[in-house]
């Protein structure tokens, strides 16, 4: 994880929507911290300050100390509302954290040593099913990324969770199942192309069952 960014706040003392397009005006955008059990602060921050956070992106899977007055936050941003027509922040909503507090985050997924996968280099297609996995994690020790080496893989072969290495303490949100993360599909019109789309389909219908 990297360096943890600090952002200064300000509180405020009165809150509701007319309040809260003043402070847009003045260049401010309001948000609320809480959580660690609390009390909840409104507070605002510099809307060009977090743009610029923003826009280095990962924002939503980062953790940040945010500054009101003498008293310092560690948070993890959880939700953030834009501006349906300029795309500029509302309002964000950060969750206190602590080293014990254990999230659910969505953590990118990375394929290593493509050029040397057996089945892609007999031609397959590394089909990927989730860019991302939802795994629960150490607040303060967010994986970047998760990895796995393809280089045993061949044509018609799955990539479970399982076939990740995860950090210590980071588990998958998802435990009744070993998921598919990707697979290495044959070329089209080959023979494995269709126990592929059987699979794809499968996890889309276990998926559907869960909401």
């Amino acid at each position: 994880m990297s360096d943890t960014v600090a952002l200064i706040a300000e509180t405020r003392d009165r809150v509701g929507k007319g309040t809260s397009r003043a402070l847009r005006r003045e260049g401010r955008t309001p948000a609320v911290i809480y959580g660690d059990k609390k009390e909840a602060i409104s507070v605002s921050v510099e809307t060009k300050e977090l743009v610029k956070v923003i826009n280095k992106g990962g924002f939503l899977s980062s953790i940040y100390t945010v500054q009101v007055g003498k008293d310092k936050h560690q948070v993890l941003p959880r939700d953030i509302q834009l501006h349906p027509v300029k795309d500029t922040p509302v309002h964000v909503d950060f969750l206190r954290v602590s080293a014990k507090s254990k999230i659910a985050v969505n953590v990118p997924v990375n394929f290593l040593n493509e050029d040397e996968c057996v089945g892609l280099t007999r031609g397959g297609v590394l089909n990927v099913v989730r860019h991302e996995v939802e795994l629960l994690v150490p607040a303060t020790a967010i994986p970047e990324a998760i990895e796995v080496d393809l280089t045993k893989f061949d044509m018609g072969t799955s990539v479970h969770i399982s076939d990740f290495t995860l950090p210590k303490g980071v588990t998958p949100t998802i435990t009744d199942r070993d998921f598919t993360v990707a697979t290495i599909a044959a070329p089209s019109g080959g023979a494995d192309e269709d126990e592929e789309e059987e699979t794809v389909a499968a996890e889309g219908e276990a998926e559907a069952s869960e909401e």
